[in-house]
């Protein structure tokens, strides 16, 4: 064992304080990160209220109820990969609760047995609600649904490892934009440009924050062989990259209005910039100092929730 690696830091998990089972198997799941899967799912039920003008209550409930136990699931099988490919015991360069993992497994709180059962019981369960839905909204949602599940498995799992290859930004992306797709495809029953042009930026936003996280991630991906592009590139390189995610998401914005996918108001979801700029701008002052970056990556986070907010609220108000 890595003993620095093993060494607890302020706030981390331990058994004493989640002698809870509920609460042990809750924590297991990264609670926090669900947000964005949260405001993604509600996005789409937001494009669907754009252009239809009305939402059936139940499958919405199901929707985003389902959305956020397959995020689940997908967290809690790449905390158990992670384990299986030491990169989370050896990262000594961690910001809890933000990088390096849960530490449910490293702490002692979670066995690597029970956190694989876990991730795999919540992705199973799934399945029969996607299925169910899909009887009531048309055949592609089952195609959205077992491409989401693909992805979520494939980022961390062997022999894959898409992230370890270089696809990780791309696997996050296509899968946040799954869930705007899916949510508004379960209402609309069928595909349409909106959801597209809503999704696309938010899930570039949600992108950024994978790309930031992983900065701390960085020596340690690179003992384990994870060669994302943060590890392939040196820091000072790599930084440009979050600012470039960012200011994507612009044209992106701009193209749905021109094209009347969206309303005009959508641009307002640009206002994200101002966290994503302060984090851009932290992130060039810390890029190879991790231990900086905590505000940061905050504010990463706030600028996905802002646009998707944002972004939500203007296809609501144009209606």
């Amino acid at each position: 064992m890595h003993k620095c690696g093993a060494a607890l830091r302020a706030g981390e998990p331990t058994p004493d304080r989640f002698a809870n089972p509920v609460l042990k198997l809750l924590a297991a799941t990264r609670p926090a990160f669900l947000s964005v899967t949260a405001v993604g799912a509600m996005l789409g039920l937001a494009s669907a209220w754009f252009d239809l003008g009305s939402i059936a209550a139940l499958p919405a409930l199901l929707t985003l109820v389902f959305a956020l136990v397959a995020h689940a699931g997908v967290n809690v099988v790449n905390d158990y990969y992670d384990h299986l490919s030491g990169t989370d015991e050896v990262n000594v360069d961690r910001i809890f609760p933000f990088t390096g993992g849960s530490r449910l497994i490293q702490n002692g709180v979670l066995s690597a047995r029970q956190t694989a059962w876990l991730g795999y019981a919540l992705l199973t369960s799934v399945i029969p609600a996607g299925l169910l839905l899909a009887a009531r909204s048309g055949p592609g949602l089952v195609a959205i649904g077992l491409a989401g599940l693909v992805i979520g498995w494939a980022y961390s799992a062997p022999p894959l490892k898409l992230n370890s290859r270089g696809l990780g930004e791309i696997c996050v992306g296509a899968g946040f934009l799954l869930v705007v797709v899916g949510a508004d495809y379960v209402q609309r029953r069928g595909f349409d440009s909106t959801p597209f042009a809503a999704g696309l930026p938010y899930a570039l936003f949600v992108t950024n924050v994978l790309y930031i996280n992983q900065f701390p991630d960085r020596l340690a991906d690179l003992q384990t062989g994870k060669r994302h592009w943060v590890a392939r590139l040196d820091p000072r390189t790599a930084r440009w990259g979050h600012l470039l995610i960012a200011l994507a998401a612009g044209p992106v914005t701009l193209s749905g209005v021109a094209r009347t996918c969206l309303p005009t108001t959508a641009l307002v979801s640009l206002l994200a910039w101002i966290p994503a700029g302060f984090a851009a701008r932290e992130l060039f002052r810390y890029a190879d100092s991790p231990a900086g970056l905590a505000p940061a990556i905050k504010a990463t986070i706030a600028a996905a929730l802002v646009h998707g907010v944002l972004m939500t609220g203007a296809l609501i108000l144009s209606r």
